[in-house]
């Protein structure tokens, strides 16, 4: 009897220890690409079924804001923060910005990067740009990625790409005829299966589907897979083919990824989040729901700042959900704090409002607005700082617009509905917001940034 008591014992400790095992997260992103793309977003030139079941199985957000380009969108994504806080230039992470990675391996987590990096502030040639251990410092415990030291100029992304691997340089020999996606997503294949007995957190910000437009090993045939194979056609048609086949090819990167977490036995126990970094790209036009979309990356508008995403979580999140909850690019870094059980502190970002709450079925405290600082300091973007809800939109120079029914932003309704509802909520929002210093490109010598900054209007209304 004292060994049956003593083997219950065991088990029922060990039980406990397996039911305390915090979830895994898998966060992929998405690189120039929009809702417009995705078939579950109604997307008609596209076919993405692996996107497409994880929002039969989980959760489709209508309303997913980012901002409008990578670096920006990525900085706000991983430190939890408006622009106005920390954002100086682009292909630029400040190293002493705290980041979700960091976050979730102080609190036990297996940390993995794989996709692009372009942080390390090659561009303008910051202090550091060279430190090939800036992931790790940045809480990745693993990374395999493009432009972490390497620029563009020593080698593109897709066909024999130059990556960096766990502080290895992949040269065009080392990856001759291969396929940089392949790479990046059997890495994080293989990373999920060495640590699947610990709680493991993934960040893929994937190399697809930005350009250059070049056919995937689905569409390159008997063509050579050097690294020529990455210069894309001059013809237009040519080049959207390409792009459809690319967006194609990055949803089944996604299915190989949830695959390998199905085949381990670990769906119940992991969270995957699928979104993008911004619009997609401005030479592209798709056909959604029954309309021409073009191409909005580096504007403001819808096309450049509305992303895809979708959550799921096998067992806790409701099936095929489509919520019309607020979602802003800060909101991430809180909702991964809590469901690694973690209270932030002082040195945590104070922007975002987490939406485990809706993963899990509930209500939660969805936002009332969501808010854009954009000033990106690179090529022809102009900068703009604006508030919106579902459906109307203020900049802080006074266009008002009602979206999405005015996509193209055409229709400037501030001198006729200036007094309603929706418009006095955004003035205060936008009201106390730090200056908008939006002038200036990436020779700009004045970039302020406004750290201490108190908490923007009212997130949302608790339950």
């Amino acid at each position: 009897m004292k060994v049956l008591s003593v083997l219950a014992l065991v088990l029922h400790s060990t039980c406990s220890l397996l039911a305390e095992k915090k979830p895994n997260i898998i966060l992929i992103m998405a690189d120039d690409v929009s809702w417009e793309c995705f078939s579950c977003y109604g997307g008609e030139d596209y076919k993405t079924p692996n996107i497409d079941a994880l929002a039969a199985k989980g959760i489709r957000f209508n309303h997913c804001y980012s901002t409008p380009i990578c670096t920006t969108s990525r900085v706000k994504l991983m430190t939890g923060k408006y622009n106005f806080r920390n954002y100086t230039h682009f292909g630029y992470l400040n190293p002493e910005e705290k980041t979700f990675a960091q976050l979730l391996k102080s609190a036990g987590y297996k940390t993995a990067i794989a996709g692009k990096w372009q942080l390390n502030g090659l561009s303008h040639n910051a202090p550091g740009n060279q430190d090939a251990t800036r992931p790790l410092k940045a809480g990745f415990d693993e990374y395999c990625l493009w432009q972490l030291t390497q620029p563009k100029s020593k080698g593109e992304r897709f066909w024999s790409p130059v990556l960096e691997q766990n502080g290895k340089i992949l040269t065009k020999k080392d990856t001759h005829h291969q396929y940089g996606p392949d790479i990046m997503a059997e890495f994080v294949c293989d990373f999920i299966k060495r640590n699947k007995d610990d709680p493991f957190f993934v960040y893929y910000p994937a190399v697809l589907v930005h350009d250059p437009f070049v056919p995937t090993p689905d569409t390159i045939g008997d063509r050579p897979r050097t690294h020529d194979a990455n210069k894309q056609p001059k013809d237009k048609a040519a080049r959207k083919a390409n792009f459809v086949a690319m967006v194609q090819y990055l949803d089944k990167m996604v299915g190989k990824i949830v695959k390998q977490v199905d085949d381990l036995g670990q769906l119940e126990n992991t969270i995957i989040l699928f979104t993008a970094d911004n619009g997609t790209h401005v030479s592209l036009t798709s056909r959604w729901d029954g309309q021409n979309i073009k191409g909005g990356k580096g504007s403001t508008t819808d096309m450049g700042t509305h992303v895809p995403f979708v959550a799921s979580w096998k067992g806790r999140s409701p099936e095929g959900l489509v919520s019309n909850d607020l979602i802003d690019f800060t909101d991430f870094y809180p909702t991964l704090a809590q469901v690694a059980g973690i209270e932030l502190g002082k040195d945590d970002p104070i922007d975002g409002v987490s939406f485990l709450p809706q993963l899990q079925g509930k209500k939660g405290t969805p936002r009332d607005w969501v808010f854009c600082h954009y000033q990106p300091y690179w090529g022809r973007f102009k900068g703009a700082q604006f508030a919106r809800t579902q459906t109307h939109k203020l900049y802080h120079d006074g266009r008002f617009y009602k979206v999405p029914g005015d996509l193209k932003e055409e229709t400037n309704l501030a001198p006729t509905r200036s007094g309603q509802p929706a418009h006095r909520t955004l003035a205060k929002v936008l009201k106390s917001a730090p200056p908008a210093t939006l002038k200036g490109g990436n020779k700009a010598k004045e970039r302020p940034v406004y750290p201490e900054s108190e908490p923007l209007g009212n997130l949302g209304t608790p339950e």
